[in-house]
């Protein structure tokens, strides 16, 4: 990996981690297009360069996790179903982890579950809850769908902004909530694969996943403050289409 595929992949990072269309899917379809070698350094520099997006939360909203501290306890809740189901898929989720079609498919269906939850949430009536109203069962269903984001190209984020509007949440929590649901999921899995290939990783190594975690940091706070202002006027419909473009093309020139 050169500097310059370390900057790339730290934009595409920066960029994807917080929107709902893929940081893994967007990272393994750039990957595929630069015709980079994957190597395991390569896949655990694309999970250890997340701990920069985490941070780019933690400066935007760390008042109001200080401010709400049962926040952080349903954070923790919806993190265990998480953690148990991914840890137990770990070796069968890497094998996906190079499979440009997988990603094309998921970006697919994910694309359309958004522009149908946009329009489904817009017809509801009923108030919208906001995070004050989160309890034990929504935390734990909104832990179980962030889990299907182990598939490369399903979206982290937008599982669990799917999932928040579906329990009838205002679009601006659940993706507040998805943000900081971000934090204990991102830094474990970061924390995991770090420990896992720390003393195989040579010093020139560290300058890179140090590009990358800079570069993450920088773009993923831009891209935060752009998600939120496009959701209130525009909704998730218009990344719904994107996904499905970007899924057609892969599939189209894949085959």
């Amino acid at each position: 990996m050169t500097a310059l595929e370390a900057i790339i992949l730290g934009v595409v990072e920066g960029v994807t981690e917080f929107l709902p269309i893929s940081s893994t899917g967007h990272l393994v379809l750039v990957t595929h297009f630069m015709k980079m070698e994957v190597t395991e350094f390569q896949k655990a520099f694309d999970v250890i360069i997340q701990f920069g997006a985490i941070l780019s939360v933690l400066l935007i909203y760390w008042r109001k996790i200080l401010a709400r501290p049962d926040l952080i306890k349903w954070m923790i809740i919806s993190f265990i179903p998480t953690a148990v189901i991914g840890f137990a898929a770990k070796d069968f989720v890497d094998r996906f982890l190079e499979s440009s079609v997988i990603v094309a498919w998921a970006l697919i269906i994910g694309g359309a579950a958004l522009i149908w939850i946009d329009h489904w949430s817009e017809k509801q009536q009923s108030p919208r809850k906001t995070l004050s109203d989160l309890n034990m069962k929504d935390s734990l269903l909104l832990g179980l769908f962030q889990a299907t984001a182990l598939i490369p190209g399903v979206s982290r984020s937008g599982a669990t902004i799917f999932t928040g509007m579906l329990l009838k949440f205002d679009k601006k929590e659940a993706t507040e909530f998805s943000f900081l649901l971000a934090l204990p999921t991102l830094a474990a899995a970061g924390l995991y694969k770090f420990l896992k290939i720390y003393k195989q990783i040579h010093s020139d190594q560290f300058s890179l996943l140090a590009i990358g975690l800079l570069v993450s940091f920088i773009v993923a706070w831009m891209a935060i403050k752009f998600f939120i202002h496009f959701v209130g006027r525009h909704g998730f419909k218009y990344f719904g289409y994107y996904r499905i473009a970007l899924g057609a093309l892969v599939l189209f020139f894949g085959s």
